[in-house]
């Protein structure tokens, strides 16, 4: 019974300890300004806990988008060392 049980617990835990946060998209981030912003003082406020999350991730990539775009670069496509001929 105890086998049965145990990993229940371990997952509802993990479960309860989770952040509610709404996970915004890339291009959300970049249509927000003001969020964008608030999320990348928030992240690199507490660095530890929330570099990986996605909200973190989306709004500095967003970010890092509209800074490229700004200097217009144009989109180039990865050269693919793997596939031959290219």
């Amino acid at each position: 019974m105890k086998s049965i049980l145990f990993p229940f617990f371990i997952t509802l835990t993990l479960a309860a300890c989770g952040d509610n946060t709404a996970v915004q998209t890339v291009d959300w981030y970049k249509a927000h300004a003001p969020e964008r912003n608030a999320m990348i003082a928030k992240c690199e406020a507490s660095p530890g806990e929330l570099a990986a999350s996605a909200n973190c991730i989306n709004a500095k990539t967003a970010a890092n988008h509209l800074a490229v775009d700004k200097r217009g670069y144009v989109d180039l496509t990865p050269i693919n060392p793997l596939k031959g001929g290219q």
